[in-house]
């Protein structure tokens, strides 16, 4: 059933009545920039056709009433109360939201509302941003304002660190918020400059291929890998002092300073400073249609999240070396924070069986289960639905 007729649906039996609005927000699939956001670097996600779907209805009251589709629970709060939530820790994203718009100095009012979606929880595909945004423009609507796509992503972002805990880049949200149909999004994380680059009909999809593997470490991991970082641009300003982040090394000053770093500091940072690199070479080679350029960054770029990063998994490198082996596949990678989730995948049109059936029948092979790969489509950004 289409995730929208779902969710409306299920607002009708919930609550009885038919919804006043909908809104979606979609997933993301980042191409190339990996872990490059939260240090001032570039990226290159793409907003997917798989989205985060929230149908409501304004209340005269400040009570939220929220119903989750796809845990089939409901929970409420007060917007003039708000506190997180260990019972119901999907609302977190929706509470977060609402305590940031109103820190924003913007009104808010109560609102019934059902929120269902069909990106894989988990799996590295912006589910929780695609929430947040969608919680953002379903308030905006209720209560009769709009903030814009960028200031949008900006709070969404605020909610996730400040009131979630996960410190988290702009990446997820900003596309989410400005993806543009048959487009992927350069972004300059520092400056929130932005250029949709197009993907052309060029003879290759995106797919995507789930592992199946739910991230548990993802969280503390992740804000390890930040601090890592962080640490690495202390050490590296000693010698060079107008370093403000990783994104300011470029490949000559790193080949001078590689030396200086200790050893997993210096792997942490060859990752950042290699892989925004990549991404401009990327850029270049999409604006150029050289495809199979652009597959040889893909796969360089796993290498580099593997071995310097250290985020992926055994389930990921099956994923991708089984990805490898199909003829019509440009390149491959893990996409997303990392410790399971998904991976990335530009495979020409007419390998698309071949390619379903091979890494499936490999990864069942080698793992033991079974996983879902999804053929996408760059989308457009968040929106009303009509």
């Amino acid at each position: 059933m289409d995730i929208v007729h779902l969710v409306t649906e299920s607002f009708r039996a919930v609550y009885g009545k038919d919804p006043a609005f909908k809104v979606m927000a979609p997933g993301r699939v980042n191409l190339i920039g990996e872990h490059t956001d939260y240090n001032d670097g570039y990226v290159l996600p793409v907003a997917l056709d798989r989205a985060i779907v929230i149908a409501a209805t304004p209340r005269t009251d400040p009570i939220v009433r929220a119903h989750s589709v796809t845990f089939g629970e409901s929970c409420e709060f007060r917007i003039d109360d708000i506190s997180p939530s260990d019972r119901w820790p999907w609302s977190n994203y929706i509470r977060g939201v609402a305590q940031i718009l109103q820190g924003e100095k913007h009104s808010l009012v109560g609102m019934d509302l059902c929120v269902g979606g069909d990106i894989p929880l988990g799996s590295g595909l912006s589910s929780s941003a695609a929430l947040e945004v969608a919680s953002s423009l379903a308030f905006e609507t209720a209560a009769g304002f709009d903030v814009g796509p960028v200031a949008r992503a900006l709070l969404c972002r605020r909610a996730e660190r400040e009131f979630v805990g996960v410190q988290c880049g702009i990446m997820d949200q900003f596309v989410c918020c400005l993806g543009r149909e048959g487009h992927a999004l350069f972004l300059d994380t520092r400056t929130l400059d932005f250029e949709a680059v197009p993907l052309g009909d060029r003879g290759y999809t995106i797919v995507v291929a789930d592992t199946g593997v739910r991230r548990s470490l993802v969280h503390s991991e992740y804000n390890t890998r930040r601090a890592e970082c962080e640490a690495a641009v202390t050490a590296i300003r000693a010698v060079a002092p107008w370093v403000r982040a990783l994104r300011d090394v470029d490949e000559e000053l790193w080949s001078q300073l590689e030396g200086e770093l200790p050893e997993v500091l210096r792997k942490r940072a060859r990752h950042v400073i290699t892989e925004n690199a990549r991404v401009l070479r990327s850029v270049a080679a999409l604006k150029s249609k050289d495809i199979a350029r652009f597959g040889q960054l893909m796969t360089a770029s796993h290498r580099s999240l593997r071995d310097d990063y250290e985020v992926s998994t055994p389930e990921l490198d099956v994923m991708v070396e089984a990805a490898m082996e199909v003829d019509g596949v440009a390149g491959s990678r893990m996409t997303g924070a990392g410790f399971g989730g998904c991976t990335v995948s530009l495979v020409r049109n007419e390998a698309l069986d071949t390619f379903r059936d091979h890494v499936a029948a490999r990864y069942r092979q080698a793992v033991g289960r079974e996983p879902e790969i999804l053929v996408c489509r760059a989308s457009a950004g968040a929106a009303l639905v009509a």
